[in-house]
């Protein structure tokens, strides 16, 4: 079996990013999905900032533990923290790989949502920045489905931020 290396993943990754879907990323249900509104409806990035009072290895690990991120998530969560290894997240609604890792600074994945086409992956890259008593994550999430933003850039909130904010009081 040949070992699975970053370069060819990732190509791997953004060929297979072809693709329409208009389900929701995090909302679980096809019947819950909304295409993106008119001025979103064909953008495939999206860019979020979020402080939060906690530290670059805590949101480092948080993301990265099975059990951490089902704390903060109140969801389901099966991650595998090293490089290479698998997630599945929020009860199996995403899915994916972790691409690069390195350690308190950045995460980046392989994700999918279970409701896109099969072989769709999109890129995400959480990257962290200690400022004082508090971490600026960045979050940069590329490539995924056109008519998905509004949902994904919606859904990063609910599903992240905000449960975050609440576990790092």
């Amino acid at each position: 079996m040949n070992a699975l290396t970053r370069r060819p993943f990732i190509s791997g990754a953004a060929v297979s990013l072809i693709g329409i879907s208009t389900t929701s990323a995090l909302a679980g249900s096809p019947q819950a999905a909304r295409p993106s509104s008119a001025p979103n409806a064909t953008r495939t990035s999206l860019h979020q900032e979020i402080d939060l009072k906690t530290t670059p290895a805590r949101i480092y690990a948080v993301l990265l533990d099975s059990k951490q991120f089902a704390a903060f998530s109140h969801e389901l969560a099966d991650i595998h923290g090293e490089p290479g290894g698998t997630f599945s997240m929020f009860g199996a609604r995403i899915l994916g790989r972790n691409v690069e890792l390195v350690p308190n600074q950045r995460i980046v994945q392989a994700w999918r949502s279970a409701g896109w086409d099969p072989g769709t992956y999109s890129i995400v890259r959480f990257d962290f920045r200690e400022q004082g008593t508090q971490v600026r994550i960045a979050l940069d999430h590329t490539g995924f489905p056109i008519g998905a933003y509004d949902s994904l850039y919606s859904g990063w909130k609910s599903h992240y931020w905000d449960p975050l904010q609440l576990f790092f009081p």
